[in-house]
C-alpha cells in the first residue's frame, strides 16, 4: 500500500450519505464518477490556451541569427502548465465524490435451551463402564465437559443449560443458566440416592415430564432435552410414552442415552446378555419428540454420544452487513485549490512573461 492510501485509510474523513456508484479497488468507490471526463476536457482547455499564447507571441516580429540561452526562468516554465492540468484534475476527482466504505458485520445466532436430565439411582453406581469408576462419575465427567463446550461457544451461541436427576422421584438441581461454572459445580457435586428405600427406582416418564415443565417456561425457539439413564423404568407414575407425548406438544425434542454395558436386575445382580437389555421406552420417546436414541457402553461411546448430539444441536447464524461510507473528496479538494493558487502566482510574478 502507498502512503497516500495509507494515510486515506487511517483518515476516515466526514460520514457521507453518497451511494458507492463505481466501485474501484478494496473499500474505495466513486459516488459521481461522470466527473472524471471533465479532466480529459480540462487538460485539453489548458493545452489550447498555451498553444494560443504562443501563436499570439509568434506574430511579434523577431529576429534572431541564434538561439539564446535559456534561462531558469525559461527552464521553469511548464510548472504553471503542470499545476494547472493538476488543480483541474483533482478537482474533478474531488467532484466526482471518492469515498471509502467500511462495513460493519454483525452475527445474530440464539442458543438452545437444554435440559440435562440424569439417572442417580442407584445401579448408577456400578462400574462397567469404567473399572475404576462408576457409572455417575463417568457420566458427570462427560456432561461435565459438554456443559463447558455449549455454555462457552460463542461461535455459534452459548447455550442456557438446566440441570435435573431423578430416581423415583425428579429434582431440578440447578435452574436454566449461562454461568458455566455454577453449572459444572452441580454436576460435579452430583451423588447418588442415599435412601434408597424411599427414593430409589427409574423413573424416566417422571423425570422427563419434570424436565418438560421446566421448559415450557423457557422463551427460546428451540428446546433440548438430554435424559441418560442405565435402566428400564420402573416407576409409572407418568409413563414414558405420556411423557414423550408432552414433550411432542410443546416441541420439544429429546435424546435419550443408555449408559450402561450390562442390564441391573432388582437388587442382586447384573445381567450379563447385553440383549435382555430393553431399551424400548427411550427409543419411543426419541421417536415421537423428533430425537434420537443412543447406547453407550464405555467413557468413549460416551463422549462420542454427547459430541454427535453437539454438532446436531447447532443453531444456525444469521449475518448482517452494515456499510457506512466517508467523504474523501477534502483530501483532493484542498491540494487541487492549492495547486490552482500556486499556478495563479507563478503566472502573475516570475512566469508571467512566458504565458
Amino acid at each position: 500500500m502507498t502512503p497516500f492510501l495509507a494515510l486515506l485509510q487511517d483518515a476516515s474523513g466526514p460520514k457521507s450519505a453518497a451511494e458507492e456508484t463505481f466501485q474501484l479497488f478494496g473499500a474505495y468507490s466513486l459516488s459521481d464518477p461522470w466527473f472524471l471526463a471533465l479532466i480529459p476536457l480540462a487538460i485539453i482547455a489548458v493545452w489550447y490556451g498555451r498553444t494560443r499564447a504562443g501563436r499570439a507571441r509568434a506574430r511579434v516580429g523577431v529576429i534572431a541569427t541564434t538561439s539564446p540561452k535559456r534561462s531558469l526562468v525559461q527552464n521553469l516554465a511548464w510548472i504553471p502548465l503542470v499545476l494547472q492540468i493538476a488543480a483541474l484534475t483533482l478537482v474533478a476527482i474531488s467532484l466526482a465524490r471518492p469515498l471509502r466504505g467500511s462495513v460493519e458485520t454483525t452475527t445474530e445466532t440464539e442458543g438452545v435451551d437444554i435440559a440435562l436430565t440424569i439417572d442417580i439411582s442407584s445401579s448408577m453406581e456400578y462400574n462397567d463402564l469404567d473399572p475404576k469408576k462408576t457409572r455417575l462419575q463417568v457420566v458427570k465427567e462427560v456432561v461435565h465437559a459438554f456443559a463447558v463446550r455449549r455454555m462457552t461457544d460463542r461461535e455459534a451461541a452459548a447455550d442456557n443449560i438446566a440441570l435435573l436427576t431423578f430416581a423415583h422421584y425428579p429434582k431440578l438441581v440447578c435452574p436454566f443458566t449461562l454461568d458455566v461454572d455454577a453449572m459444572t459445580g452441580f454436576i460435579d457435586g452430583l451423588e447418588i440416592v442415599k435412601n434408597r428405600q424411599a427414593e430409589d427406582g427409574t423413573a424416566i416418564g417422571v423425570g422427563l415430564a419434570k424436565a418438560v415443565a421446566v421448559l415450557k417456561g423457557t422463551e427460546a425457539k428451540s428446546k433440548v432435552v438430554v435424559l441418560l439413564t442405565d435402566g428400564e423404568n420402573n416407576v409409572f407414575t407418568i409413563r414414558p410414552e405420556d411423557a414423550a407425548d408432552l414433550a411432542a406438544r410443546e416441541k420439544i425434542k429429546v435424546y435419550t442415552v443408555f449408559a450402561g454395558r450390562y442390564a441391573y436386575n432388582g437388587n442382586v445382580f447384573l445381567q450379563r446378555a447385553e440383549e435382555a437389555i430393553d431399551t424400548s421406552d427411550l427409543e419411543l420417546i426419541a421417536k415421537k419428540t423428533g430425537g434420537r436414541f443412543f447406547r453407550a457402553k464405555d467413557p468413549k461411546e460416551l463422549e462420542k454420544v454427547y459430541a454427535e448430539i453437539e454438532s446436531l444441536e447447532r443453531t444456525k447464524r444469521q449475518t448482517k452487513h452494515f456499510t457506512e461510507t466517508f467523504d474523501l473528496y477534502p483530501w483532493f479538494l484542498l491540494p487541487g485549490l492549492l495547486c490552482y493558487v500556486l499556478a495563479w502566482i507563478s503566472s502573475s510574478t516570475w512566469a508571467r512573461r512566458l504565458v
